[in-house]
């Protein structure tokens, strides 16, 4: 972003009405901060292809919105290597606007007015409006329904459901589905905490989908991943790979499946 040209923005709600209040406000507000609005979309599907074309300064997201809030949205925008800066617009939830204030995130209240929008873009120029991920988790602790990949300047989106397992792989986490592997940088224990009830940990390195495991077999060829000894390793539908699992997490693991 060129401090010397108009902030390009992209504004996703799943209203037209609110989207057509938002491009008049803009509108008025070029005055003061130099603007150009350079799309809108209806969804965060949509959005999520339109900042991969359009590469806007600035996101303007509704918070409440089918299929994907604009709080995911914005999670999903940071795995881009120069995420859009995101402005949060929401029409309620008290609660929501506390915490955006408490993380030092700027949010416009519905009815947006004009001056409001000013302060936001103008702090936009300034270099804010990058919420980290941390930030974002704690304004939505519900677990995500996709994973995100990067891929030449796009947000590939993985369903969670999709995936078989994932594998922790130096600083980055393997996600791996029945077509393909994505690698994340994200933190294995992290995942546990988010989708304990989706994934079983069956070694340190290692999470598999519970409703994807079909059984286990004998490792007969000798240690398991880490050199911890003989043991079992799991069956997965899907995929042709036996993952092991480790003596240590061997007693959870079968106590779960009898469970």
């Amino acid at each position: 972003m060129n401090a010397n040209e108009p902030l390009r923005i992209l504004i996703v709600d799943d209203e037209l009405p609110a989207r057509n209040r938002m491009r008049e406000l803009l509108e008025d507000c070029r005055g003061e901060v130099p603007n150009v609005m350079v799309g809108e979309a209806a969804n965060g599907l949509a959005a999520l292809d339109a900042v991969a074309t359009e590469k806007p300064d600035v996101v303007l997201v509704d918070i409440h919105m089918p299929g994907m809030s604009g709080i995911e949205l914005a999670g999903h925008l940071q795995v881009l290597d120069s995420p859009p800066a995101v402005v949060f617009v929401t029409a309620h939830d008290q609660y929501a606007v506390d915490a955006f204030e408490v993380n030092a995130i700027d949010y416009l209240l519905k009815p947006v007015r004009a001056a409001r929008l000013v302060v936001a873009l103008k702090k936009i120029g300034s270099g804010g409006g990058r919420p980290g991920r941390d930030v974002l988790a704690k304004l939505d602790d519900q677990p995500r329904r996709h994973f995100s990949v990067a891929e030449r300047g796009k947000v590939q989106l993985v369903p969670v459901n999709d995936v078989l397992y994932l594998k922790a792989d130096l600083k980055y986490v393997v996600v791996k589905t029945s077509e393909r592997e994505y690698l994340i940088e994200e933190s294995l224990s992290r995942m546990e905490e988010e989708f304990g009830d989706v994934f079983m940990r069956i070694h340190r390195s290692c999470l598999v989908a519970r409703r994807m495991i079909r059984g286990f077999e004998r490792i007969t060829s000798g240690a398991d991943q880490a050199g911890e000894g003989e043991g079992w390793a799991v069956v997965l539908e899907g995929s042709p790979e036996k993952l092991a699992v480790s003596r240590r997490q061997w007693p959870q693991v079968k106590a779960l499946i009898k469970s």
